[in-house]
């Protein structure tokens, strides 16, 4: 028996089981079955009496015997009753969908345990689709035993608990030809893991519940051990061969707009994160950092101090974000910045006419136009530079990895990438997801800047929060009304904002009221929004196309309606229109009555903190990191044990052991590493491709 050997040929299988469960479970191999792990244990020591049944019970286990079985027709349809009783009383067994198979296996009148969940109907407990085991020698032994995630489809064909147990006790005593070590033994003594055999034969079978944590601790250190390995090992080939151009001047350009057009002063996290890139630039190796920064802590001013050392060095540069709005907002808001200082800028998107495009290619190739701000109209053939030395790409799980290699393909050598996002990054996702990318994070907000003060109410408080509106704008201050976008329904939703829009009117007659959606025309976008920036409309209703890209200090107040129908990192988004002066700003949460507990959380997270990098960790809680990630890298988190929202301490230690291997061997050709290569290279290598970002 080997790890690939055809699960067909084990004991109770056969080629049309071995089918069912390569369709069903994706099972092929015995390597397949031995890493299916149990989803819950049956602790046999635990025994209820049918005296001891109440309906808030979780699963339970009952000793006794089955009779009366018997088929009872209602309709078309069948379904399988008996009676299981003990000294204590009785309970009804029920099987809505059975098989002849099935009714053949229970036995009556004999010592049986019983496995389920416990209802209640006719006032008498019941238990449908129950677990059966005959007693014997063997199951009088057991204490803890595994349940595996299993489906109706494959239960009718006898495929049960029993025999899932079967073939794993077969397996698990070949564990010592099947399992071998892939860490070395100082590893295991150092951070007191269990053996990778031990650890697969007592995730099956466990003797008690801390030789189980025991187990699951190892497989879990595994999976995230490997799974930065692998990003730990591009960064260093980065560090070692990425080539770039070295930016060793910091000259007039940025020196110039320093001293004579900064608005404001640096934060501490600014001046810091500035001082990293720098530390990048100065190198021949190809800059490759992520930059974290909530909404409004001044990633753009980063960003722009950072083209103003590539132009010093004689270099342009580019910034590629994932919207119209967003590219737009960024050009206004940087050639605001470099009013008076002779650097040229431009803005390249799908709406730029054809007549505008060719000046700015023209100037692009040769060198006069400095800065090309943009959305995907970047990657475009025809747009070519003269000497690209650094792209800025925001928001970049947007763009796919072929989009970007494509502006990397704009310059004979690769410009220095900063990578931006104002989506707070979990914690445990950084240090998995982005070990190959060197991090900064802009931490503070600018100095002056209040926290937005976010409050939850309900349509029975709509007069109070409206009076409290009118008190914002009588200030001479802004205010935006923001409407879900359900993607299934845009008809029902642009009436919903259509509806909202009137229903505003109606109780604002005295202010201008603006009205912005995604349907409108780009151009029809842009006027909404600049009427609001310039103060000409007092009150913006708008759908989540506000969420990124428009910036207007004189806005106060934020009411979402319908906010529990919006996830965390987009509400955390939408409060960010607001608090962008010193004034003090407020988010208010409309929802109805009815709330589910993850909406309640959702909600109460958002009135609880400002900080977006603990509203992100409750997000990963709530969505999963699959969710968070986007579609196309969820694929990559397919991990068996590991829970990145769980087992921080763990991936941390995990990363921490990593960091000293590679410094201690960054080629893992030590003899004590040797097991730990090959596996890596049979499990791992090749397979981390979409977080190389250059």
């Amino acid at each position: 028996m080997t790890h690939s050997t055809s699960i067909e040929f084990l004991k109770g299988i056969g080629p049309d089981r071995a089918k069912l469960l390569r369709d069903v479970l994706h099972i092929a191999t015995v390597g397949d079955f031995l890493n299916y792990f149990p989803i819950r244990y049956l602790d046999k020591s635990k025994i209820y009496t049918a005296a001891e049944l109440h309906e808030n019970l979780p699963e339970v286990q009952l000793k006794g015997t089955i009779s009366n079985l018997q088929e009872i027709s209602y309709g078309a349809k069948k379904r399988l009753s008996a009676q299981f009783q003990d000294e204590t009383g009785s309970i009804n067994l029920v099987w809505f969908k059975y098989s002849k198979w099935l009714k053949d296996q229970i036995v009556e009148n004999k010592s049986v345990f019983i496995y389920g969940s416990i209802t209640v109907f006719n006032q008498a407990f019941s238990m449908a689709h129950p677990e059966i085991e005959v007693e014997d020698l063997e199951t009088q032994q057991k204490t803890w035993l595994p349940i595996y995630s299993n489906s109706e489809k494959l239960s009718k064909r006898g495929i049960n608990q029993k025999l899932f147990q079967n073939i794993l006790k077969n397996i698990t005593l070949q564990i010592p030809i099947l399992i071998q070590e892939n860490l070395p033994n100082y590893f295991l003594k150092a951070l007191n893991l269990m053996s990778r055999q031990d650890a697969y034969l007592n995730v099956h079978f466990p003797k008690d519940e801390l030789t189980l944590k025991a187990a699951n601790r190892r497989l879990k250190f595994e999976e995230a051990f490997f799974f930065q390995l692998g990003y730990a090992l591009k960064k260093q080939n980065h560090h070692t061969n990425a080539i770039g151009n070295p930016f060793p001047i910091v000259g007039d350009y940025f020196n110039n707009f320093f001293i004579n057009h900064l608005p404001f002063d640096l934060t501490g996290a600014q001046k810091r994160v500035l001082k990293e890139i720098r530390g990048d630039m100065r190198k021949s190796i190809q800059m490759n950092r992520l930059l974290q920064g909530d909404v409004g802590s001044g990633k753009t001013m980063v960003a722009l101090l950072t083209m103003l050392i590539a132009l010093d060095n004689g270099f342009q540069s580019c910034l590629m974000a994932p919207t119209e709005i967003l590219a737009q907002q960024h050009y206004n808001g940087i050639s605001d910045l470099l009013e008076g200082t002779g650097i040229t800028i431009s803005l390249l998107t799908g709406s730029v006419k054809k007549s505008a495009r060719k000046p700015i290619h023209e100037n692009l190739l040769n060198g006069d136009l400095k800065i090309l701000v943009g959305t995907h109209a970047l990657l475009e053939p025809i747009v070519q530079f003269k000497n690209l030395g650094l792209a800025i790409i925001d928001e970049q799980h947007r763009f796919g990895v072929a989009q970007r290699a494509k502006l990397w393909a704009k310059n004979k050598i690769p410009p220095h990438i900063l990578v931006m996002t104002a989506t707070p990054i979990p914690r445990t996702l950084a240090m998995s997801f982005y070990s190959d990318l060197d991090v900064s994070v802009i931490d503070e907000m600018p100095i002056g800047r209040k926290p937005i003060i976010t409050a939850h109410r309900r349509e029975k408080d709509r007069v109070s929060v409206y009076n409290f509106c009118r008190d914002e704008l009588k200030k001479g201050r802004q205010v935006y009304f923001v409407y879900p976008l359900i993607e299934e329904s845009e008809t029902l939703d642009y009436k919903n904002l259509g509806d909202g829009y009137a229903h505003i009117v109606e109780h604002f007659p005295e202010y201008k009221i603006g009205f912005l959606h995604g349907r409108m025309k780009p151009d029809e976008k842009d006027a909404a929004m600049q009427k609001f920036a310039r103060g000409e409309t007092h009150i913006l209703v708008s759908t989540t196309v506000i969420e990124v890209g428009v910036n207007v200090p004189n806005a106060s107040l934020i009411i979402i309606e319908s906010s529990e129908r919006f996830g965390l990192s987009q509400l955390h988004q939408l409060r960010g229109r607001v608090g962008r002066d010193s004034e003090q700003s407020y988010c208010i949460l409309m929802t109805s009555d009815k709330l589910t507990n993850e909406s309640r959380k959702r909600i109460k997270t958002m009135v609880d903190t400002n900080d977006g990098f603990k509203i992100s960790e409750v997000d990963l809680e709530i969505r999963g990191p699959g969710d968070l990630l986007g579609t196309q890298q969820s694929g990559v988190l397919d991990f068996k044990k590991l829970n990145l929202a769980e087992d921080a301490i763990l991936i941390a230690e995990s990363k921490k052991a990593v960091e000293k291997l590679i410094e201690k061997d960054p080629f893992l050709n030590h003899v004590d590493h040797k097991d730990l290569k090959i596996y890596y290279k049979n499990y791992y290598s090749g397979k981390i491709k979409w977080g190389k970002i250059s």
